[in-house]
């Protein structure tokens, strides 16, 4: 029997454009399931280290504690927003800290990925072949960065035979992202809050306070009606509202 990822991800319909996926956990602080009937790949990717911990850490954390496979693919070193030897070992850093399964870093040029379309497309191709995720998360096309962009594009190019793919709000995004897939992330906050305090080069930046990301979080469970959430903008979504198919 085919199990749609909705139903892995334990689907709860609020209307026929708002859901909250509730990922099983444990009881517990960061206690993980080993009893998850059908585990699934995921494949999260970003243009910079941090990306992925300020979008959706809290979702690949609950993931990963839910027996989940999670895999991160990074772009780029951001050698031109902070220092570039020090931020690929932060992002290590912090996909240890969400319990990933992997983590791999390339060096295309930050700020400047949009000038190797090819490269960015093959990259993520062979991601995909390795891991054969059920579910990509990426970047959204709402967003003013241009290396944010140029990952969206190149991501539905190479995972055009993906059945599932959500794009996740970075602080860039835009008025124009409009997420209508939440995921409860009330018990993950924290570790979302420890997993981009890890990018200490970073620190400075006003979205990297523990203050905005928990006040994100809390703004987007508002609009799923739980305590905090991460929202996102589904390209397309295996499944039903009812669960497993």
């Amino acid at each position: 029997m085919a199990h749609s990822v909705l139903g892995l991800l334990g689907l709860a319909l609020t209307t026929a454009a708002l859901v909250i996926l509730g990922l099983r956990v444990l009881p517990g602080p960061r206690a993980r399931s080993l009893a998850t009937p059908h585990p699934r790949r995921v494949l999260a990717i970003g243009a910079h280290p941090d990306d992925l911990e300020l979008a959706c850490g809290g979702t690949l954390a609950k993931l990963s504690d839910s027996g989940h496979e999670v895999h991160a693919l990074v772009l780029s070193h951001g050698e031109r927003g902070g220092e570039g030897a020090a931020r690929p070992r932060e992002a290590r850093t912090g996909g240890v800290l969400l319990g990933l399964t992997s983590v791999q870093v390339h060096d295309f040029l930050d700020t400047r990925l949009g000038e190797d379309p090819v490269g960015l497309v093959q990259a993520i191709e062979a991601m995909i072949r390795r891991v054969n995720p059920d579910i990509v998360l990426t970047h959204s096309g709402h967003d003013q960065h241009q290396d944010h962009q140029a990952v969206h594009e190149a991501t539905l190019r190479a995972a055009r035979q993906s059945t599932s793919i959500l794009c996740y709000e970075s602080p860039s995004a835009t008025p124009d992202f409009r997420p209508s897939v939440f995921v409860d992330i009330d018990e993950y906050v924290e570790v979302k809050v420890a997993a981009v305090a890890a990018h200490r080069d970073q620190g400075r930046k006003p979205y990297m306070t523990p203050e905005r990301v928990r006040g994100i979080a809390t703004f987007r469970g508002s609009q799923a009606k739980v305590a905090s959430a991460e929202g996102y903008e589904p390209v397309r979504l295996l499944g039903s509202a009812l669960g497993e198919l």
